[in-house]
């Protein structure tokens, strides 16, 4: 070891710099992780592998420029230095942690190297030498190094955009070659047009830099130790910004838990008004405001936008709140942004290379990007993915770069993809490596048990086991069973697919199902979060089908339901019953149904076998009840949801999709289901009381029930919301027979009010924060469906390790599933991929509502009239649902012309001069007509429309109609026939091409030809996709609503 100094320019807490000089220590065996080493280097970890044709080391200029090139996966054997990672990390930490995880993805063949702790690498820098030409020089001394250390089997490429470095080193070592980075791809990687278009578009903005304008448009933000110092003192305020949707540009807030916890004046945070106060800061990054004086407070505006994110003149404020402008920024939060070029426009700049866009974000939150761009013409009214790099202070806008062009706007596949980009949702087909860890499973060579394992495992296969699931369900996560026992008891089994069997963890499949986290359902469409080998195949609980499960068993006391003992393990289940939800329904009805599995039966065979199974579900029914009174009487909540079921035919092609009527069977297997989770929750959290993975449910915030206090109020019932059982038994009394939907939108309230569920390690709550709110339960997880949830795969784990603890062997937490930071981190990513999910699900929706309505003419076609009830009041119109089609949406009663809503003698309304005046629970418009009066809870008849916009998405537009409900003294409509339920005509036609392919076999194979190529399930499967926004139903008022559009 050597030592030696090296000096650094670091900047004091006044501003200062200050030069220091520390002590470097030199070794000469410093790990360079390739496979091909015969120097027996410690490579402790992932290694470059030795099949490449050359290795790649990047300069630190291009390392910070162009880090997303050398991010896409095509690339390989990337060696990035020391040197360079400096660089990066001296740009800020968002870059730099981009960077750390692409060397921790073992799906990335690229290796950190130490070069400035190696003897032979390390190079001083000289007196007077520029960094950047001593960053070169130190990274070209790595490449070669590392030519030398490999003893020449492997090439060593080196990529600059230094032309001088090219000239001085290109000739100097015959097995290092220094190229640029445009020759690099041109000659290395002519196919890969993703790299080029980005090294075209990135080159680009870094010529393009804005230098023109000198005129200030912002004000500089302040340096971080004085934001640091300002937090700590109290003067400033930090938290994320939150633009508004509909009042993009003049309304945003900043909400910090813990100071508003502190102070009440924040609890509902700061509003930051008027784009110029946001001070650059774009929706979600992480800001530090100053309130500004009392004086310069604002409100809140009360009226409705006239028009998805516009704002009128006349709009009403609310009483003031704490209001702010941003200071500094702590942490940007720029994504991928889908953005719209428009039709051209004689005021866009150009240059003599290419013409600068003002392109228009299709999230009206995001300001307009400015982009350089040699194909502005060919990219008009195109969907583009963009990135931003800057934002100068002379600049109204933000500069940015393209990535690619998903297609133009309008086009469905487009507007899928967009939805899936702006809510960071990539789903690539899965590769051949994670295929290849798959277990074989042909015609020639079917799947079996492992006897080992069979051995391993308690063999449940002589037992009664079935599963109540959709109809059509493939992807089956769950069994039940219940049987009487000896002594007056009953055992009671969850029997869940053991994927964690298939699933190694660390495996290249483990970490895409981790990074997705969650299976993705569109309405047209699913993302697995494995591949459908295992979802719809080995880890399935077919009827039939011997497989590996997850059980818990619970022995009871047959007469009080007591529990005397519970048993967890591995087992081997073979489903006797693969039954569906009406059918399971059917038999506990007395009702002739017919059972699959018992057709080819004799009579007398059958006969007895389906007195076993009804014996079954009636003892189940009697358990689950059972169970949910025990719930109730702690409180549980029955919040609405919104529930369909996809309608088949006898080709398996969705026709239609028709409401799901509530069945008691749901209930029953949905009791069972929690039940399991909170007895694992407990199991888990009992073997590691700090690094459990739970699921909690804390209790809303008291302020946010006074929406649903005042709607309940208008038809006189008191509404107590002090615990989550004075809100139940509100809820259950709050019916009115005359008009049952009123209950239905008081529970919608609910939801809206509650805070959001969320996973958390036990380690990082104190214990009385682990309760679920919705459930009433002191413990609560998810271990009911890894097929499709990766929150449920690490649970198994951990059950798993717990009983392996439990039986004498080494702890295999500390070594499977990572310490209490590791594991928060997961519950984090998980936390934010399932809001992702929940998004891109309600705009899937929305998306396909608007192709319902879009080609409908609202004068003529009678399903464009529809009946809506009044839920809120504002200033100049009222926010109604219409449970038709699930849409929630405003009604104007007065127009930008001064215009009001009059309503004639028999309720038809028409556009007259006049005013509006607002009550609490009421709304009046006065006119030469009358006057006409809105309450909450009335029911009129509104027609639904389409607003298109080229760069937005589309939204629905509710006019108001007459001031009556919609058929009022008409008969009763007759329930729609299959197939003609509004709202998925589309959807449906989209289904039925999508598997016109697979249906042309005689034989329908197990798995899809698009399942069995792409690894992807394209076959819808809204049930699931409405499942588990019931199951997370504890989110806001949107999710549910919006998700109500598959109930027409």
């Amino acid at each position: 070891m050597i030592k030696t100094e090296k000096v650094v320019h670091l900047r004091s807490g006044r501003g200062r710099r200050v030069r220091v000089v520390r002590e470097h220590y030199l070794r000469e065996r410093v790990p360079c992780f390739s496979a091909l080493c015969q120097a027996d280097c410690n490579n402790d970890g992932p290694v470059l592998p030795g099949d490449l044709t050359h290795y790649v080391v990047p300069d630190a200029e291009v390392v910070v420029n162009f880090l997303e090139i050398l991010e896409l996966r095509e690339l390989q054997g990337i060696v990035f230095t020391q040197t360079a990672v400096q660089a990066l990390q001296s740009r800020g930490r968002r870059c730099y942690n981009r960077l750390r995880s692409l060397v921790k993805d073992p799906r990335h063949d690229c290796v950190l190297f130490a070069n400035e702790f190696q003897e032979f690498c390390f190079c001083p820098r000289e007196e007077g030498e520029r960094q950047e030409r001593w960053q070169t020089r130190s990274v070209y001394s790595a490449a070669v190094w590392y030519y030398n250390h490999l003893a020449g089997v492997m090439n060593v490429v080196m990529i600059t955009e230094d032309q001088e470095a090219v000239a001085q080193y290109s000739s100097l070592n015959s097995g290092v070659f220094v190229v640029t980075v445009q020759d690099y791809l041109q000659n290395f990687w002519p196919d890969l047009v993703q790299a080029q278009d980005l090294y075209r578009s990135i080159s680009q903005v870094l010529q393009d830099k804005e230098g023109e304008d000198t005129q200030r448009e912002f004000s500089e933000h302040l340096p971080p130790e004085v934001l640091e110092s300002g937090i700590k003192s109290g003067r400033f305020l930090q938290g994320s910004l939150n633009v508004s949707k509909h009042r993009a540009s003049d309304q945003a807030f900043v909400v910090n838990q813990v100071l508003s916890s502190k102070n009440t004046d924040l609890s509902g945070g700061v509003l930051v008004y008027g784009f110029k106060n946001r001070n650059r800061a774009v929706h979600g990054d992480s800001v530090v405001l100053e309130l500004l004086p009392r004086s310069q407070w604002r409100g809140r505006l009360t009226a409705l936008a006239e028009g998805p994110g516009t704002e009128t003149g006349e709009d009403g404020e609310g009483r003031p709140v704490p209001t702010g402008r941003v200071v500094g920024i702590l942490q940007r939060n720029w994504r991928d942004y889908v953005v719209t070029f428009p039709s051209r426009d004689g005021s866009q700049s150009q240059t003599r290379n290419s013409q600068r866009i003002l392109a228009i974000p299709w999230d009206r939150r995001i300001p307009k990007i400015r982009i350089s761009t040699q194909q502005a013409e060919t990219l008009q009214d195109h969907r583009v993915v963009v990135r931003i790099d800057s934002w100068e202070i002379t600049s109204l806008y933000p500069n940015g770069h393209s990535v690619r062009v998903l297609g133009r706007a309008g086009e469905l596949e487009t507007e899928v993809q967009t939805i899936l980009i702006e809510n960071g949702i990539h789903v690539p087909p899965f590769s051949d490596a994670q295929l290849r860890e798959m277990p074989p499973n042909s015609p020639e060579k079917p799947w079996s048990v492992d006897p080992a394992q069979a051995g391993r495992r308690r063999d449940l296969r002589d037992q009664l086991v079935f599963s109540i699931d959709p109809p059509g369900c493939q992807d089956v996560d769950d069994t039940l069973s219940v049987r009487r026992l000896a002594g007056g008891k009953l055992e009671l089994g969850v029997h869940i697919a053991d994927v964690t069997h298939f699933v190694r963890e660390g495996s290249l499949t483990d970490l895409e199902a981790r990074t997705r986290a969650t299976t993705y359902y569109l309405a047209d469409r699913r993302y697995d979060m494995l591949p459908a080998v295992l979802s719809a195949d080995l880890c399935s609980l077919l009827g039939g089908m011997d497989r590996y499960a997850m059980s818990v068993l619970w022995e009871l006391d047959a007469g009080s339901l007591a529990v005397s003992s519970v048993w967890f393990g591995r087992t081997l289940v073979r489903s006797s019953y693969q039954l569906h939800y009406e059918l399971a329904q059917a038999l506990l009805d007395g009702e002739e149904a017919p059972v699959p599995e018992l057709a080819q039966l004799g009579p007398e065979e059958r006969d007895a076998k389906l007195a076993e199974l009804l014996e079954a579900l009636e003892m189940l029914t009697q358990v689950a009840r059972h169970l949910r009174a025990q719930r109730d009487q702690g409180g549980a909540l029955e919040l609405e949801g919104v529930e369909v079921r996809a309608q088949l035919d006898q080709d398996r092609n969705i026709t239609a999709l028709v409401p799901r009527q509530p069945l008691e069977v749901h209930e029953t297997v949905a009791e069972c289901m929690i039940y399991a989770n909170h007895w694992v929750a407990r199991r888990i959290q009992e073997a590691f009381p700090s690094t459990a993975l739970l699921r909690r449910h804390p209790p809303p915030c008291q302020e946010l029930f006074t929406q649903l206090v005042d709607l309940a109020q208008a038809r006189g019932f008191p509404m107590n919301t002090r615990t989550n059982k004075d809100l139940a038994d509100s809820l259950e009394r709050a019916a009115d027979p005359q008009d049952p939907l009123v209950n239905r939108l008081l529970r919608m309230m609910a939801t809206q009010a509650m805070s959001q569920a969320q996973y958390f390690c036990t380690g990082s709550q104190p214990q009385d924060q682990y309760y679920h709110y919705g459930l009433a339960l002191d413990r609560y997880t998810h271990f009911t469906s890894p097929i499709r949830r990766y929150a449920d795969v690490v649970v198994h784990r951990l059950l798993t390790a717990a009983l392996e603890l439990e039986g004498g062997a080494a702890p295999a937490p500390a070594r499977a599933l990572g310490g209490n930071k590791e594991m928060e981190e997961t519950a984090q990513h998980i936390n934010n991929k399932n809001r992702a999910a929940q998004r891109a699900q309600n705009l899937s929706t929305g998306l396909f509502q608007c192709l319902f309505f879009k080609d409908r003419d609202p004068q003529t076609d009678p399903r464009c009239l529809a009946d809506a009830i009044i839920y809120a009041v504002r200033d100049n119109g009222v926010l109604v649902f219409v449970p038709e089609y699930g849409v929630k949406g405003p009604v104007y009663l007065r127009n930008r012309e001064g215009q009001v809503v009059s309503a004639g003698p028999d309720g038809g309304c028409e556009w007259l001069s006049g005013s509006v005046r607002r009550h609490p629970d009421q709304i009046s418009t006065c006119s030469n007509g009358g006057s006409c009066t809105f309450r909450l809870l009335d029911h009129v008849t509104v027609c639904i429309s389409v607003l298109s916009t080229s760069c937005h998405p589309d939204t629905l537009k509710l006019e108001l109609v007459s001031n009556r409900p919609h058929h009022s003294g008409a008969a009763p409509r007759p329930a729609p026939a299959p197939g003609r339920n509004q709202l998925v005509q589309e959807v449906v036609r989209l289904a039925q091409e999508a598997q016109q392919a697979q249906n042309q076999a005689q034989q329908r194979p197990r798995l899809s030809r698009e399942e069995r190529e792409f690894q992807q399930s394209k076959t819808p499967n809204l049930y699931s996709l409405l499942e588990e926004v019931r199951e997370l139903a504890l989110l806001d008022q949107d999710s549910l609503l919006r998700a109500a559009a598959a109930t027409a």
